[in-house]
């Protein structure tokens, strides 16, 4: 489970990013679970997920705070991902949650940095944000998340809107909906999607269709649910406060699902057969 193994996901400006990164949801919370989560974090980045995905909302910056620490002294091995509020996301409120990001995160640049979902704020806003950060190089590249088909192709019709990198939703195998329209229009777009609870929250993995599948294949139940969002095209970011956990998930890289198991997977957890609202965490 060599670093240099790793799967990547090319970003739409060419560059490479690790296929599976690391979430930081509810991180950073619990002060008795702080040393095992910065653990958990930096042995990530020693196997390769080294996208390590945060926000302004979590925990109220305790999260960023979190990452920071972890990856002080090794801020140049990752690709840092931070979001914005919608309550924010007007143009100088999007400059300002930016910078106490940064400074939360104790770096001067961000790798990409999304609108968390849709909000009272017009698209227009928070593009002239996101553009102020890029052109101050406080930013890399900007996305969005939770924004559905509709969302982007308004966001695609401003100035500048079809610079969007990245679409971060929920996806997993049993939250399949964005395959009838949404996963079509971003790989046209050549927009990168990103899955956030690739695993529903461990909710799926207790189901006996997986199980079966992951014994055939000498696997866990997780790694097989994240082999097979990897397997779309899809970079997740399952989020683990624990070393052991990060470590299974890290073998999910090197999981490749034969045709049998995709079709098991397929009659357990059926595709989409019409559109399907955006689903939300």
């Amino acid at each position: 489970m060599s670093a240099e193994s790793a799967r990547t996901i090319v970003l739409p400006s060419g560059e490479e990013i690790a296929a599976l990164g690391q979430g930081t949801w509810y991180l950073g919370e619990d002060p008795a679970r702080r040393e095992q989560e910065l653990a958990a974090l930096r042995m990530g980045v020693d196997l390769g997920m080294t996208v390590v995905d945060t926000a302004e909302m979590y925990g109220d910056g305790a999260a960023e705070e979190l990452v920071g620490e972890a990856l002080r002294g090794r801020r140049e091995e990752v690709f840092l991902v931070s979001k914005v509020l919608p309550g924010h996301a007007d143009r100088k409120g999007t400059v300002a949650a930016c910078e106490r990001s940064l400074r939360r995160l104790g770096t001067e640049q961000l790798d990409l940095y999304l609108l968390h979902w849709r909000g009272r704020w017009p698209l227009e806003e928070t593009l002239a944000g996101f553009t102020d950060l890029m052109e101050a190089e406080k930013i890399r590249y900007w996305g969005v998340s939770n924004l559905d088909v509709a969302d982007m192709a308004e966001l695609t019709t401003l100035p500048g809107g079809d610079a969007a990198a990245v679409d971060q939703v929920l996806y997993n195998l049993s939250r399949r909906g964005i395959e009838w329209d949404l996963l079509p229009w971003c790989r046209e777009a050549e927009v990168t999607v990103m899955a956030y609870s690739p695993i529903e929250q461990g909710r799926i993995l207790k189901v006996e269709a997986l199980g079966a599948v992951a014994r055939a294949l000498g696997a866990t139940p997780a790694q097989v649910a994240l082999a097979w969002v990897l397997e779309q095209g899809v970079a997740a970011i399952p989020r683990s406060g624990s070393p052991d956990h990060v470590r299974e998930n890290r073998g999910a890289v090197d999981l490749h699902l034969p045709t049998e198991a995709l079709d098991a997977l397929d009659e357990a957890f059926p595709p989409p057969s019409g559109p399907t609202p955006l689903e939300m965490l």
